[in-house]
């Protein structure tokens, strides 16, 4: 934990008012260095209370595509600074140098864009493709460019992406390669919501409470779960091993194997495990073409399971092994030892908005869209966690 004041007015006064504070719990740290996946989330939300603010955040993904909060941050505003000084005391914490490789993922805040380039100047920043249609769509409408422009995100080669990018020009309208959502950090924020409407204590309470909530929910379903995978990667490998069986392949008499279906036709090498569509190199997990592949070779004896050749970020074992680290619980404020520090820290000035407080989040256009006959469609299938 990390704490900055304000600096005084007069240098002789012992108080000092509070400014920002820092948070990463030790076991949240080693679980997301086991994780072994390089991609963080940022972003920041409204602090309801009346101390103006923002809870910054820094959001991870499990082995099971669940979110993993890494550490957070109480700021008062979503500036250059603030994220300036929210990344340095991340990268003091993970052991990141100025020249990481890092993906990070945001919104396109002004503050945040400038900070990544200042601290962590080599890593790769994407942004979020909720926020960017959000912006795109107040000129562009229609559901033919949503669909446009979803093809062009999810193309994995140069020649699908040239492709799709042609049709969206077409309708004289742009779009950004390489564009992921940021739905962690925005899960994140909805499940501290209750708290950010609390004094800064509180808040950081209710925070850390939730991730020893959340660490214990986790641990109860790799309790009720089996086989090599993770749910999440055991179900969407179950649908691509569906697809594998609509192609044919030629084995070239070495580890190359061509595989075609329909009119597309694609080259695998499980050996050096690579497939032309490009999607086994991004996802970690076999395409339907290298799944085909695999068959051919283990029906000659040569290779074992499909789910052997799934990166190992995926596997129960590598789950498990991220919830072995605990946050422990603490003592009450009438057990803790009294602190040293000789200055007195004052909360920040105290600010009244005008109005009711609002606590419902401003729907974005997009969600509103999903109204039909002024009722809102059912949440089949959400969870609590």
């Amino acid at each position: 934990m990390k704490i900055e004041l304000e600096p005084p007015a007069d240098p002789e006064s012992t108080e000092r008012k509070f400014k920002r504070v820092y948070v990463c719990l030790g076991a949240l740290k080693q679980g997301f260095k086991a994780i072994g996946r390089d991609k963080l989330g940022l972003d920041g939300a409204f602090i309801k209370c009346p101390y103006p603010g923002q809870v910054l955040s820094v959001v991870g993904v499990d082995p099971n595509n669940g979110i993993y909060p890494v550490s957070y941050a109480i700021a008062e505003a979503e500036t250059l600074d603030s994220w300036t000084w929210f990344l340095e005391c991340l990268g003091d914490d993970l052991d990141l140098e100025a020249n990481s490789n890092f993906t990070f993922l945001s919104d396109r805040q002004k503050g945040i864009i400038p900070a990544i380039m200042k601290v962590f100047p080599l890593a790769e920043h994407r942004f979020c493709l909720r926020h960017i249609y959000e912006n795109m769509r107040l000129q562009f409408k229609g559901r033919a460019f949503k669909d446009l422009l979803w093809k062009c995100v999810t193309a994995t080669t140069v020649v699908e992406f040239e492709k799709e990018m042609y049709a969206l020009e077409s309708f004289n309208r742009r779009a950004t390669s390489g564009m992921l959502f940021n739905n962690m950090c925005e899960v994140f924020n909805s499940k501290i919501l209750e708290g950010r409407d609390k004094p800064i204590i509180a808040m950081l309470v209710f925070i850390r409470e939730y991730c020893m909530r959340k660490i214990i929910n986790v641990l109860r379903l790799i309790e009720s779960s089996d086989g090599l995978l993770t749910p999440y990667a055991t179900e969407l490998f179950e649908e691509i091993k569906k697809e594998a069986t609509r192609y044919t392949i030629i084995w070239n008499g070495e580890g190359h194997y061509q595989v075609t279906g329909g009119v597309n036709q694609y080259v695998v090498n499980v050996e050096q495990r690579t497939c032309s569509c490009r999607r086994w190199e991004l996802n970690g997990i076999p395409c339907r073409h290298a799944v085909t592949a695999i068959w051919n070779k283990a029906s000659h004896g040569q290779v074992g399971l499909p789910e052997s050749f799934v990166h190992p970020v995926y596997r129960m074992d590598r789950w498990k092994q991220v919830y072995t680290f605990k946050v422990y619980p603490i003592n009450g404020k009438s057990m803790c030892p009294r602190s040293l520090l000789p200055a007195t820290i004052t909360p920040p000035y105290y600010h009244k908005s005008v109005g009711r407080p609002k606590k419902a989040r401003r729907k974005a256009a997009s969600e509103l869209e999903d109204i039909t006959d002024g009722r809102r469609l059912r949440k089949v299938g959400t969870s609590g966690n």
